[in-house]
């Protein structure tokens, strides 16, 4: 199928391998730093520089207090993506006088330069080939997904590609997982299961979907109360291990 348009320890409980009697049909996966590294103050020194700038870590700093804060507004559904998008470059679009949509448009293709898979995501995707279905759900930005995909050679190993900026509603909304579903057919939701490295957008999404979740924790974050998923790995070889393959 081709892109859609394009209490318990989790040390035993999330490690142990999925039972043969469990296979998953569908596979899902979040982008940014599950599929793909996404170095912002890397893109960020790259676009200011064809303006000119001197981007310093201290100016990245600057930039994450206006734009962290939009992100989970973002995902909250109290702003648009064209609004995140926008306010988070506002200032410097002032002081460079030119329109921020620009400065955005400038970063997701700066992005898209830089974009490369993380290690051992392109061997876990070859490893699935055929033997489940595979999507994306991310809160990333049309701008840059079907571009970086195609960049890495790894568009092909998808069928359903979910974009919350087209589909209008971010994780961890129940709405966009359901979106997906619909795409998908609508498989058995234990049939299956959706990787992210967030464990809010991702996991309790996943979660309040109905799917089963795994962690891609590879900086070992403590987990939070109440958000429990059914696997946790720190690689995308450890998946492969649970997933038997």
């Amino acid at each position: 199928m081709p892109l859609n348009g394009i209490g318990m320890e989790l040390s035993y409980f999330v490690r142990k391998r999925v039972p043969m009697s469990l296979p998953y049909q569908w596979i899902l996966f979040d982008a940014d730093e599950t599929l793909f590294y996404f170095d912002a103050l890397k893109g960020l020194k790259l676009m200011f520089g064809e303006f000119g700038v001197d981007f310093t870590q201290a100016d990245f700093d600057e930039y994450q207090l206006v734009n962290k804060p939009l992100w989970v507004d973002y995902q909250d559904g109290k702003i648009t993506a064209a609004e995140l998008q926008t306010t988070r470059f506002e200032p410097w679009a002032a002081k460079l006088a030119v329109a921020p949509q620009a400065l955005n448009s400038a970063f997701l293709s700066a992005m898209a330069e830089i974009c490369a898979p993380l290690p051992g995501a392109r061997e876990l995707l070859s490893a699935l080939q055929g033997k489940a279905k595979l999507g994306i759900i991310t809160n990333g930005f049309t701008e840059l997904q079907t571009v970086r995909l195609q960049r890495t050679g790894l568009q092909h190993h998808f069928d359903i590609l979910v974009i919350s900026e087209k589909v209008g509603i971010a994780k961890p909304d129940v709405g966009i997982f359901e979106h997906a579903l619909e795409l998908m057919g609508r498989p058995a939701r234990e049939q299956v299961l959706m990787v992210g490295d967030n464990l809010h957008s991702d996991i309790q999404g996943g979660l309040n979907a109905g799917i089963h979740t795994c962690w891609y924790n590879v900086h070992g974050h403590a987990a939070s109360a109440g958000i429990t998923p059914n696997y946790q790995v720190n690689s995308h070889q450890e998946l492969q291990q649970i997933l038997g393959l």
